[in-house]
């Protein structure tokens, strides 16, 4: 598919069609799931990192292989395990005989989209070797920064029922999570379409790749100049606040949680073909983006409260900007 070049914008029709297009391809290798691969290419073109919580066997690997073919850009796999190190996860300096220099062999965090498979079993050390990547998209070893390759995207999985040796994360990494979604199981017929697929030995790997890392770039930059007006930025800050406020919470979204939220509104609108956001885009994904961030009181918790009911609470009680 061919993009326009780095410095002419992308037109929002072309970002559409090259969205749906990818979408469609991985569909063809995931069945039954279109509304999670939307999120995860939303969360991916507003450079943000995704946190999938489900059970074992539902196809969390499968669709980030299935993505990354599909964009044109690599991807790599990291099995989190209690004795996983963070040199393992970055990198490490080796020293070179011949040259008499360390060189740096760069570890799987180096790929454009980064499965971190089961990350609450390794140990807090090693979770926190992905906070500076998460974050600043570059790792730092001996004293010197290596870039990670652009598009970049850290897609976390873990299970949700197996809490036997497990770390969970700490609220600083979960922040750092763009959104939190759930697969689930899929419908009958996707399921038997799913038995055909093994049989025949069609696998998500079999997507083939409809764009490059360059064009990826020039949709996430042409993502971020989707128009946004006062209205939308006083709107997610009232969202933002209004997690804080209720009660309940005992912490609630944070200034980074605004600007993901931000983000991935932009991303939603300009693969709907619209170079403007608007409030429904913020609703439609102000659950997955706030909710792992809102923490509930103890006594909260024990009333049967979840963190996501918090959120359709706020969205419940915060007015939408007029004209939407």
């Amino acid at each position: 598919m061919t993009m326009t070049a780095p410095a002419r914008p992308v037109p929002a029709e072309h970002f559409a069609q090259a969205f749906t297009a990818v979408v469609d391809s991985v569909g063809r290798a995931i069945k039954g799931k279109r509304e999670v691969v939307e999120a995860a290419l939303v969360c991916l073109l507003a450079e943000g990192h995704l946190l999938v919580e489900d059970v074992p066997g539902v196809g969390k690997t499968s669709i980030a292989r299935a993505l990354a073919a599909s964009l044109g850009v690599p991807s790599g796999r990291i099995q989190f395990t209690p004795d996983l190190l963070p040199s393992d996860v970055t990198g490490v300096s080796i020293y070179d005989q011949a040259t008499g220099v360390f060189e740096f062999r760069p570890g799987p965090v180096f790929s454009s989209i980064v499965v971190a498979d089961e990350i609450n079993r390794a140990s807090p050390k090693t979770q926190a070797a992905l906070l500076e990547v998460m974050e600043e998209r570059h790792v730092t070893v001996d004293g010197v920064a290596h870039d990670v390759p652009r598009p970049f995207m850290v897609l976390a999985t873990q299970n949700p029922v197996e809490m036997d040796g497990t770390y969970p994360l700490p609220e600083a990494q979960l922040d750092r999570f763009t959104m939190r979604i759930s697969v689930g199981y899929p419908g009958h017929a996707a399921e038997m379409e799913v038995l055909r697929a093994h049989r025949e030995g069609r696998t998500a790997v079999g997507a083939s790749a409809l764009t490059s890392p360059s064009a990826v770039g020039e949709m996430i930059e042409a993502a971020r100049r989707v128009h946004v007006g006062d209205p939308l930025y006083d709107y997610i800050v009232r969202l933002i606040a209004g997690t804080r406020a209720l009660p309940g919470v005992r912490l609630g979204a944070s200034p980074r949680a605004g600007i993901a939220l931000l983000r991935v509104a932009q991303a939603r609108a300009a693969a709907a073909g619209r170079d403007y956001a608007t409030p429904q885009d913020v609703k439609a994904l102000a659950e997955s983006v706030l909710a792992h961030r809102v923490l509930l009181t103890a006594e909260a918790q024990v009333g049967g409260r979840t963190s996501r009911e918090a959120v359709r609470a706020v969205l419940a009680s915060t007015p939408v900007p007029d004209g939407s």
